[in-house]
């Protein structure tokens, strides 16, 4: 009943919100929503009662398809990290203005209620069904709430998005009728009947679908135009969030349905993903914009995710299981900080800033703490992930897992760089004037520092989660 639950909240929520005038009052119930539904997943994560965990309705018998709901190890993982972040936006953005404050929440909700249908669906049309929902809010929030290039930008997030979703339909309904029982429930599709041609093929549709949604390179472009002119709160949420739904899939269904043609072509994605992440790093280097380098930062993470998942070791999936909640965590404090200068200064642009430590020493120490954890530091919420990781590169080729730490040396340079010509320095025109962050936004800093700390000082909390699904993940698909 949790399962179900955690889905009904923010939809309830968000369509109560709609109709919700005072902005004040939207934004104090959103936080009611957000922190309730935080609750019920956290009793969730430390729920044994099988009963609890799970939900099955009937929903379209005529295809054999239900409304089947749980929460094993990995949805457990996502559905912690969904319903983290939502709370954690809302209280850092509380002070932004919104034009219908009730609609932007309200979709907001819609949007959380759709991703974490994708982390707890147990049937291939519901899954398919939340993707498409946690997309449709996105584009609504990016078009009429983002900054003046929004109309081509959200365009062009549409248009990968969506043919990407039409691949990913195709590959579902051919796989549906080659399945035992023509059924879209999720062991059903695990012993579906495919040649090896066609699952070639209908691997390929589905993996470009989910390699859009994550994105890997070559198909990332929409990302930094799309996290750049979305409203901060919203690239927190695709960022923080909605990149981990390709992962996921990867995980729950790619590699489970078509086990012999990840196999076979993991050496091309490994390629594609370390290409990408040295890519990314590359570009971040170069950039003057703090929300750009952010997302070119992000690309490069994902890239290591995908690059560990298809090396087909169980260490390195167990990296990916936990790094997908820690990469969530840290990628939306360092947009806080990003949201914040530009909200008080302006600018993003590092050209422009510097000395901002002298104004703003507690955002000046918070910003730091978030960096380090995303270089992955020890003791910070990152290591452990990115280790395993890497340990699981270099068991698949010692030469691949050198070449894609290559890619640590410049998210360092990237990172460190950011940090001193942001803070550091002298101070100038703009930058004089500044005043440390309001309380608002240390607040949701600190709650994401203490979980940098306490996931880095003491990994086990989300270990025993990441070992408990990974181990049934590699009985499955990854022999």
């Amino acid at each position: 009943m949790i399962a179900l639950l955690l889905i009904l909240f923010p939809v309830i929520g968000g369509l109560i919100t709609l109709f919700i005038k005072n902005e004040n009052t939207v934004k104090g119930f959103s936080l009611f929503i957000s922190f309730a539904t935080l609750l019920l997943a956290l009793i969730g994560v430390y729920s044994t009662e099988t009963n609890l965990l799970h939900f099955d309705a009937a929903w379209m018998p005529d295809l054999n398809s239900r409304i089947t709901l749980g929460l094993d190890g990995l949805s457990k993982i996502l559905s912690l990290l969904t319903a983290i972040s939502l709370p954690v936006i809302i209280i850092a953005t509380y002070k932004n203005t919104y034009v219908n404050a009730g609609k932007f929440y309200g979709l907001m909700f819609l949007c959380q209620a759709g991703m974490l249908g994708v982390f707890l669906s147990m049937d291939v049309l519901l899954f398919y069904f939340f993707w498409e929902l946690a997309l449709i809010p996105a584009y609504f929030l990016c078009s009429f709430w983002g900054g003046e290039k929004r109309i081509q930008v959200t365009f062009k997030f549409f248009i990968y998005t969506f043919v990407g979703s039409l691949l990913m339909l195709v590959a579902i309904l051919f796989v549906y009728f080659k399945t035992p029982d023509h059924s879209f429930a999720m062991q059903s599709f695990y012993h579906a009947k495919l040649s090896a041609s066609q699952s070639q093929w209908m691997f390929w549709l589905f993996f470009i679908a989910l390699a859009i949604k994550m994105p890997i390179f070559p198909f990332h472009t929409w990302q930094p135009d799309t996290y750049e002119q979305a409203p901060t709160a919203v690239t927190m949420l695709l960022s923080g969030v909605m990149v981990k739904m390709g992962v996921f899939a990867v995980i729950r269904w790619l590699v489970p349905i078509f086990p012999t043609a990840a196999q076979n072509n993991s050496s091309i994605i490994i390629g594609l993903s370390v290409i990408g992440m040295l890519y990314a790093s590359l570009i971040a280097i170069r950039q003057d914009d703090m929300k750009r380098l952010i997302a070119y930062s992000s690309i490069a993470h994902i890239g290591l995710m995908c690059a560990a998942l298809f090396a087909n070791q169980q260490v390195g999936l167990q990296g990916v299981l936990i790094q997908m909640f820690n990469h969530g965590i840290n990628i939306i404090g360092l947009w806080i900080v990003a949201d914040a200068i530009e909200k008080q200064l302006g600018t993003r642009k590092f050209s422009e800033l510097g000395g901002l430590a002298q104004k703003a020493p507690a955002l000046a120490i918070l910003f730091v703490v978030m960096c380090l954890a995303n270089i992955a530091l020890p003791l910070t919420n990152a290591f452990v992930g990115e280790f395993l990781m890497f340990n699981g590169l270099f068991r698949y080729s010692p030469i691949i897992a050198g070449v894609a730490g290559i890619s640590i040396i410049l998210a360092a340079v990237y990172t460190l760089n950011m940090i001193q010509k942001i803070f550091y320095g002298n101070t100038g025109a703009l930058t004089e004037p500044a005043r440390d962050s309001s309380l608002n936004i240390n607040a949701a800093l600190i709650i994401l520092v203490i979980v940098v700390i306490v996931f880095g000082v003491y990994p086990q909390l989300i270990l025993d989660l990441a070992q408990q699904s990974g181990r049934f993940i590699t009985q499955i698909n990854l022999k």
